[in-house]
């Protein structure tokens, strides 16, 4: 299967040519290549038999070379005098049929159609940016006209965006147009600041207008013609290419770990997405053995958004423990089909071996790593469209431990997991009531994705998958044992942001006195927490559909509501911020105040905060310490997350600002009460308690 690459480094624009156009200098014609390099494509779509016109020959080689090898019926025309004369007297003795005339290119004066091809070499480019293109508008307009049916213009070209934009646009209508995209030049003019490819445009004058745009790629002189649908779609793909060019030609400079490289492989027919690769350095100061240059990793599908393979830190400590100077981490694509190890292997070594390290010796085996040696398992179960969010995919996948778990993803940010259930037959639902570790525990045969079909699958509402879920709920035992024992008084819960709905479900299931209110922006997600996620509304569980931010502010303006514990889970769409979760107004003053009237006197105010910007962070904690006399945070290990536990009450007068001494055992009365509420829950709440409260610290 062909691939081909697309990569997000910005090819630039105006500093990166001007720089470019300074280097060169007078060596012009150096860059677009020799005879050598240009002669398997030339001789593609030129016949030594045509006639051949020669725009803007200047004083390259390149007709000398073509004259040599059997191209008699060359015609060399450029507007300088004195190159025509210094061209004509270098060839009179060896060449004598090979002519060279003094022609303006936008007026020849040939007849009309009586070339068969016409030759360009980087005049295309000098004319361009001439009188804004309306100069190489009349050259195209020239060769439009002399050139016969069937004949070709052949132009070799850096393909500058509004050069190639010019021609392509200027051929697209009732011409085949052809862009082969040639490795960058290496010659003794190149400079480590530039990684140019050379691309030949090809276009085919037809006798009638086809009905269609006929518009192509091609890598390299043999590479099969990718069919493209429209001239942006044209102009973006040899725009990718540029990028590629200089993508490679960083990584082939040296290994550098603070900086990493990626790029999209795509499915050379259809253009869809199929691999998704990180190129990962090591440090210089790591000890690695000698003949560890260079390894791939493959990704298990449907891990890809894992901490170790989808974040920055994950993927340098995965090159750390993998112990070679540059690591290759391959993600592949959902919607897409694998047979198995070896034939991805097959299919991506002739694209990786261009990313080795400089250095590496040629006869190098590059070894393959993966996780149990397969390539993990994923099955898209549904899909659907948000009006807020866009596309969403619901995903079965099999986890590290072996079990199955069901993801919700947005696929404006396919990698990040919206919300994650884990999953069991149902045939062995009601047999399952031992806790299973989600980082260790075994998979059962029925938990093998070959044996269970998607109606066979379903949720286990008594397992939390994210730990500031589990900490959340550990957060009750806050409230105290009478709280939390007591059936005559509910314990009433508002929480902003539902996801697959697992936390509101597992108090509702698991906290017999909770009464839980859920507002949620997207009707899409609960539509898919309800079909998806075992999420079931009551009486003593329900779910307000609007803002969360309104709500609140309602409910405070209009007085007479509270609540014991109000949480916000919910994410940010703003990724200029620092902080992803929760979005910024939902930590203005103003706000926490409003959440603040709404706490009843033993009430609690918990935040799932997840900022990599140390200032915001600390920004944050200081509009919350203001408005909430306690507060108390829970850092999730191995991830950015940190829960916040804000009291209303300031506590015990004698010790404000300490952990209270009873939490120990009040957090050991919630877990009793946890468990003993599953004879009507459909399952065994699998949470530690004090586990979750053990690492508690004052802010």
């Amino acid at each position: 299967m062909s691939l081909l690459p697309r990569t997000a480094e910005e090819f630039s624009s105006a500093e990166y040519w001007e720089r470019f156009f300074r280097k060169r200098g007078e060596k012009a014609f150096e860059w677009y290549g020799d005879y050598n390099s240009l002669c398997g494509v030339l001789h593609k779509y030129i016949k030594p038999r045509d006639k051949v016109l020669v725009v803007g020959c200047g004083n390259s080689e390149l007709s000398e070379q073509l004259y040599d090898v059997g191209y008699h019926q060359l015609t060399n025309i450029d507007i300088s005098e004195t190159v025509v004369s210094h061209m004509n007297q270098r060839n009179a003795e060896r060449r004598p049929d090979l002519t060279f005339q003094q022609v303006d290119a936008t007026q020849t004066g040939f007849e009309s159609g009586s070339f068969q091809a016409a030759l360009d070499k980087g005049t295309l480019d000098a004319m361009a940016s001439e009188e804004d293109g309306a100069l190489a508008g009349r050259m195209l307009a020239e060769v439009v006209r002399v050139l016969s049916v069937g004949g070709r213009y052949v132009c070799v070209t850096l393909a500058q965006e509004h050069v190639i934009k010019l021609a392509v646009e200027h051929f697209a209508q009732g011409w085949a147009v052809r862009i082969h995209c040639l490795c960058g030049q290496q010659n003794e003019v190149s400079d480590t600041s530039f990684a140019l490819p050379v691309f030949v445009l090809v276009c085919t004058k037809f006798r009638q207008a086809p009905p269609f745009a006929v518009l192509e790629l091609c890598q390299g002189e043999d590479g099969a013609p990718v069919r493209l649908a429209s001239v942006q779609e044209l102009l973006s793909a040899v725009k990718e290419r540029q990028a590629y060019n200089l993508m490679l030609h960083k990584l082939r400079g040296g290994t550098d770990a603070s900086s990493t490289q990626s790029l999209t492989l795509c499915h050379a027919a259809t253009g869809q997405p199929r691999y998704t690769l990180t190129v990962q350095d090591s440090l210089p100061s790591a000890k690695l053995p000698r003949s560890n240059h260079f390894a791939i990793f493959i990704v298990p599908q449907g891990r890809e958004s894992d901490w170790l393979y989808g974040s920055a830190e994950g993927r340098t400590q995965l090159a750390s423990s993998a112990k070679f100077r540059r690591l290759v981490i391959v993600a592949m694509h959902r919607d897409q089909e694998y047979e198995d190890m070896q034939a991805v292997q097959s299919e991506l070594s002739p694209m990786v071996m261009e990313l080795a390290p400089p250095g590496m010796p040629a006869n190098q085996q590059v070894p393959f790593l993966s996780v149990g040696g397969d390539l993990g398992w994923r099955e898209v179960v549904g899909r659907g469209l948000s009006a807020l969010t866009g596309e969403y995919s619901v995903e079965d996948v099999r986890g590290e431990d072996g079990h199955l778990y069901r993801r919700l993803i947005f696929m404006n940010n396919s990698q990040l997991v919206q919300s994650e259930s884990r999953l069991r037959s149902k045939a062995t639902a009601s047999s399952t009531h031992k806790k299973k570790n989600k980082k260790k525990a075994k998979a059962s045969v029925s938990e093998a994705p070959a044996l269970m079909e998607v109606k066979d699958r379903s949720v286990d509402r008594g397992f939390l998958c994210c730990t500031h879920h589990e900490v959340m709920v550990a957060g009750f035992a806050m409230l105290g044992t009478n709280a939390i024992n007591s059936k005559d008084l509910p314990v009433s819960v508002l929480l902003v942001g539902l996801g697959g709905g697992g936390l509101p479900q597992f108090l509702h299931d698991f906290v017999p006195c909770a009464r839980v209110e859920v507002v949620e922006l997207d009707p899409a997600v609960l539509e898919v927490a309800q079909t998806w996620f075992g999420f079931q509304t009551d009486k003593r569980l329900k779910v307000i559909l609007g803002d969360g931010l309104e709500h609140i502010k309602t409910l405070e303006s209009q007085g007479g509501h509270s609540f014991d514990v109000i949480m916000f889970d919910v994410d940010s769409k703003d990724t200029t911020l620092g902080m992803s979760c929760p979005p910024s107004a939902f930590v203005e003053t103003s706000l926490l105040k409003n959440v603040y009237s709404l706490l009843t006197p033993r009430g609690l105010f918990m935040l799932n905060l997840v900022c990599r910007d140390s200032a915001l962070r600390m920004s944050v904690l200081e509009r919350v310490q203001a408005v909430f006399p306690r507060v108390y945070s829970r850092g999730i290990e191995g991830e950015v997350n940190e829960v916040l536990l804000c009291c209303r009450s300031a506590g015990e007068e004698h010790k404000p600002h300490s952990v209270p001494q009873t939490l120990q055992q009040t957090a050991k009365d919630l877990q009793k009460t946890l468990c003993a509420n599953t004879q009507t829950a459909p399952c065994v709440p699998q949470i530690d308690i004090t586990a979750m409260l053990n690492d508690l610290k004052v802010i």
